[in-house]
């Protein structure tokens, strides 16, 4: 066989590549399965191989674009002759594999996202690890985004769908008003996550979560059953649906016990140890009298307990706290929470069993609504 000293190919070859450059265009992008090994003498400026494609290599080497394919990813489906022919092509044209773009690609093609709001959220923590290990067991690739807590989750989506092109999404927590004016232009499967509302009706949007407004009458319920009647609030704004729902919860149970809700001990706060502490700190400068405390999150909790501690009162034994969430740190902080327990295994895994039956079998969109649980602990007490 004969060489071109130069360029280090078979003569034959390098008059086929030449016809193929007369007679063909070939195209200015090259695709993303292969890139070209630029082959040239570094010392003599000699110029390379042309930007070959899958569909040269098969024209090149006799074969079809398939059985390329075939033998880049090392099936076993071809006979050992044709690879052999096919290899010494490549190898003659200087092309390798580009196996960082293929790798994306089939990643890509079995990627769910996972959008995340509130990058302090305790509870998304959890609930993540749940989420990537249901996703597992389906075959899929779990990418997870996170977002500002006030960040349009929506937005965001569209850009990822534009960059990375999933399955399907899971959205962690969200705003209602947000899906109600942009949801309409997510096209893929989508589940929202922790958040069941009658004011969606998306035919792509399923939702799991539990009913915050029955959750938080039941939290309040066991404070006024321990004799507590001074109860503050700590949670989000009424633009925050979870929020709205536990609020009006809250104040179900008070007037369930003929009590008026007092707007003066609801404090507003973002989902973060630091919002809660300084919403606490607020409280108690308003020198507000209360004996207990219900915190829309165990970390909204745990942050008004510090606030509550450095200004010398004891929990439970000056204030109660009930929390809602029932994450993991609940059961390890001293005093042991007393919260509601979100099911988040339960919501985990229906939320991707909900998914993959719409982007594998066309399934409609549903909503499921799920019980929570009363955690009893040691940071309520009776007075």
């Amino acid at each position: 066989m004969h060489f071109c000293q130069k360029c280090f190919i078979s003569i034959d070859l390098f008059h086929r590549i030449c016809h193929t450059i007369a007679t063909e265009t070939v195209p200015d992008i090259v695709p993303t399965q292969f890139q070209r090994k630029t082959v040239f003498d570094k010392k003599r400026g000699a110029p390379g191989m042309p930007n070959l494609t899958i569909k040269d290599i098969a024209r090149l080497s006799g074969c079809s674009v398939s059985t390329i394919s075939r033998v880049i990813n090392d099936r076993p489906d071809v006979r050992p002759e044709t690879k052999e022919k096919v290899l010494q092509v490549m190898r003659e044209s200087g092309f390798v594999p580009n196996t960082n773009a293929r790798q994306l690609k089939i990643q890509q093609s079995r990627s769910l996202v996972f959008v995340v709001k509130g990058t302090r959220n305790l509870f998304f923590s959890d609930f993540l690890v749940q989420l990537q290990r249901a996703a597992t067991l389906y075959g899929y690739n779990g990418i997870v985004s996170y977002l500002d807590e006030n960040a349009n989750e929506i937005d965001a989506a569209e850009k990822i769908l534009r960059e990375i092109k999933p399955k399907g999404m899971i959205f962690l927590g969200g705003s209602v008003a947000n899906f109600r004016q942009g949801f309409s232009s997510i096209a893929v499967p989508s589940v929202l996550a922790t958040l069941v509302s009658d004011e969606l009706d998306f035919p792509n949007l399923s939702m799991v979560g539990v009913d915050d407004r029955a959750a938080a009458r039941t939290a309040v319920s066991h404070l006024l059953a321990q004799g507590h009647r001074k109860i503050a609030v700590l949670g989000g704004p009424a633009t925050s649906y979870p929020s709205r729902m536990r609020r009006l919860g809250a104040q179900e149970a008070m007037e369930d016990a003929g009590l008026a809700f007092d707007d003066r001990l609801y404090g507003l706060s973002n989902y973060d140890f630091e919002s809660a502490y300084h919403a606490m700190n607020s409280l108690l400068a308003r020198r507000a009298e209360f004996t207990a405390l219900f915190a829309m999150s165990d970390v909204i909790a745990f942050g008004a307990i510090r606030a509550l501690v450095s200004a010398g009162l004891r929990v439970p034994e000056d204030v109660s706290v009930i929390g809602f969430d029932g994450i993991t740190m609940s059961r390890y902080c001293v005093p042991v929470m007393t919260t509601i327990v979100q099911p988040s295994e339960q919501i985990a895994l229906q939320s991707i069993e909900l998914l993959m039956r719409q982007i594998e079998h066309g399934a409609p969109a549903q909503k499921i609504t799920l019980q929570p649980e009363l955690q009893f602990g040691e940071s309520v007490r009776a007075i």
